[in-house]
């Protein structure tokens, strides 16, 4: 009878997070059918269609319906800033101004977003480089095949470097697929858009095609990975001064003009111009 109580007291504390949780993924997933729906009635070339899904997998969506969500949020914004000047009376006031400036954002910031989701995307792929290849290096060296190293390689960085070890974990599945080597790197470097990752695809193919050591190639390209990071670690210290003084310009400056000009110019208002003035 204990036991049981006690069973029940458990359900009973987890059930409203557990509530919580649910209604806020059914909320989700019926916001996501619903741009689905939108995006799905809205005319779009097979081209634009086609640039939009590489541009979707680059920042890490993969799902089929994935073009129609974000074509289903450029209307959702559109429509929510006309509700906004609606609201506000704006639109009564200026009804073209804001069925343009509200155009003008449904087609902007969305993929503004998908731009910035596409940098950090790759950002995380670059910055992962050096590690993985330093841990290919040692996995090949050991006595793995390149597709074997890559594996390893993907499954040890997958907490530190989620980003990479998914794009790998793809490459595997495409090898396993059936699908060569050199077209499944192709893929890979496709998928990412990363500029060094492209160049390692190219020395890979190019190793597999020649027949030399993939040992030695990953270790030259890896020591031209750290060298690169650091060089891009200088070169973002060496801008840091620059975009100081921005900030300096507007909000530390003024301040210490008020500190020491300040007093010197309250006592010449206080002693001088009356001084001059003859009083």
């Amino acid at each position: 009878g204990i036991s049981k109580k006690r069973l029940n007291l458990d359900r009973r504390l987890n059930q409203p997070g557990e509530q919580a949780g649910s209604t806020i993924e059914g909320v989700t997933k019926q916001v996501e059918r619903a741009l689905v729906s939108i995006g799905e009635k809205l005319p779009r070339s097979p081209a634009e269609m086609t640039r939009q899904e590489r541009k979707m997998v680059q920042a890490g969506y993969r799902r089929k319906d994935a073009v129609l969500l974000l074509n289903g949020a450029h209307v959702a914004v559109l429509t929510l800033t006309l509700l906004i000047f609606l609201a506000s009376g704006f639109f009564y006031r200026q009804p073209v101004i804001s069925i343009v400036f509200s155009i003008f954002i449904g087609a902007v910031i969305p993929d503004l977003w998908l731009r910035r989701a596409i940098i950090r995307r790759q950002e995380a792929i670059q910055f992962a480089l050096p590690d993985a290849m330093d841990l290919a290096v040692i996995a090949v060296e050991a006595g793995l095949g390149l597709d074997q190293a890559l594996m390893r390689v993907g499954d040890e960085i997958i907490t530190a470097h989620p980003a990479l070890a998914d794009e790998l974990r793809l490459r595997n599945l495409e090898v396993n697929m059936g699908r060569s080597r050199s077209d499944a790197l192709r893929n890979l470097a496709e998928r990412t858009g990363v500029e060094d990752l492209k160049a390692l695809i190219a020395i890979l193919i190019q190793t597999d095609k020649f027949g030399t050591s993939v040992g030695q190639a990953l270790r030259t390209f890896s020591d031209s990975l750290r060298v690169k990071r650091r060089q891009r670690a200088e070169e973002q210290a060496a801008k840091l001064a620059i975009k100081m003084v921005v900030p300096m310009v507007l909000f530390i400056f003024p301040g210490v003009f008020i500190v020491i000009v300040g007093p010197a110019f309250i006592a010449i208002i206080r002693d001088l111009l009356p001084t001059l003035s003859g009083n």
